[in-house]
């Protein structure tokens, strides 16, 4: 029985799709969902100089922690109109390794990612292959 269901987006149109999947399945399933956006921070520094201004990487990752706030309201709606428990967060790091560490910490039966994220033309991201090749749990959709 599936009881929790993550979904990881970034908002590009292979990973709207498997959350449309993912919420069908958990409406059939009775399973909470768990929507989840990471803002890539892995190898991003910041300099030890202080400035008043906002630097390039904090606007950056002010725009991606925006965009992602929509991507998940957008879930969220779509799941509270098929009458499906949601939770959703943000988290920093790297994607790859910040989607299974957060998958165990809700002990998610299920994580659907879509099978390219927003910057891939290939068949398969590379956190999606990443996540495919060390994670029983992985759907793609």
């Amino acid at each position: 029985m599936v009881e929790t269901i993550l979904i990881p987006t970034d908002g590009s149109e292979h990973a709207q799709r498997a959350a449309a999947h993912a919420l069908a399945f958990a409406e059939r399933e009775g399973a909470t969902v768990h929507a989840l956006f990471v803002v890539e921070t892995e190898g991003v520094e910041t300099s030890d100089v202080e400035v008043p201004a906002l630097s390039s990487i904090e606007i950056l990752t002010n725009e991606r922690e925006e965009w992602g706030r929509k991507v998940l309201a957008a879930i969220a709606q779509t799941a509270e109109k098929r009458d499906v428990p949601v939770e959703t967060s943000i988290y920093h790091g790297d994607p790859a390794e910040t989607i299974p560490e957060v998958a165990d910490e809700i002990d998610a039966d299920l994580v659907f990612v879509g099978e390219r994220g927003d910057t891939h033309e290939h068949r398969e991201g590379t956190v999606t292959r990443a996540l495919r090749r060390e994670d029983d749990r992985v759907v793609v959709a």
